[in-house]
């Protein structure tokens, strides 16, 4: 039986973590020939993972055995009607197609929830692409729910996409 965990992720993950970050943005965008190069990302993780900004800004990752098959992005919500105080963003999860419905979503999950309280926030948020069915079917099955928010955002190339916020209490 494979052994399955959360930890906080590694800068030597910077390269799994890019692998896995392409490939959820490929699935989700409209114009995927526009993601930047393999070697660029991981080396923006690799900074980031070396040097946060912040303490309470964490990546998470999923692992099967020893290999990593997923990953979250949390710290606190920089929206401007947030408190940074007491509200966290999940800023991004992700698990690899191979991995999904293992479990490694909701384990993920559940290590960002532990994480924000262990930091004391009290709500959570999350924006996600207005037809990101899988990802708001994981939040929702945890109790998250749309707070009303919508907003788009639009690409170099003009390509608008447009997001719901979820949100979540902590207690």
């Amino acid at each position: 039986m494979t052994d399955h965990g959360v930890r906080v992720a590694w800068a030597r993950d910077a390269d799994a973590l890019a692998e896995l970050q392409l490939t959820a943005w490929a699935e989700r965008l409209t114009a995927p020939h526009a993601l930047p190069a393999a070697t660029d990302v991981a080396a923006a993780w690799r900074r980031s993972l070396s040097a946060p900004g912040d303490a309470r800004l964490r990546v998470l990752v999923a692992l099967e055995g020893q290999q990593l098959v997923g990953y979250a992005v949390v710290g606190p919500d920089p929206d401007p009607d947030a408190s940074p105080a007491s509200d966290a963003q999940l800023a991004e999860i992700a698990v690899a197609p191979g991995a999904r419905r293992r479990g490694h979503g909701s384990r993920l999950l559940h290590a960002c929830v532990d994480t924000w309280r262990a930091d004391g926030f009290e709500h959570a948020t999350a924006w996600l692409e207005s037809g990101d069915d899988p990802r708001r079917a994981l939040l929702a099955a945890a109790g998250w729910a749309p707070d009303g928010a919508h907003r788009a955002l639009a690409d170099e190339d003009g390509t608008e996409v447009t997001q719901v916020r979820l949100h979540t209490g902590l207690d």
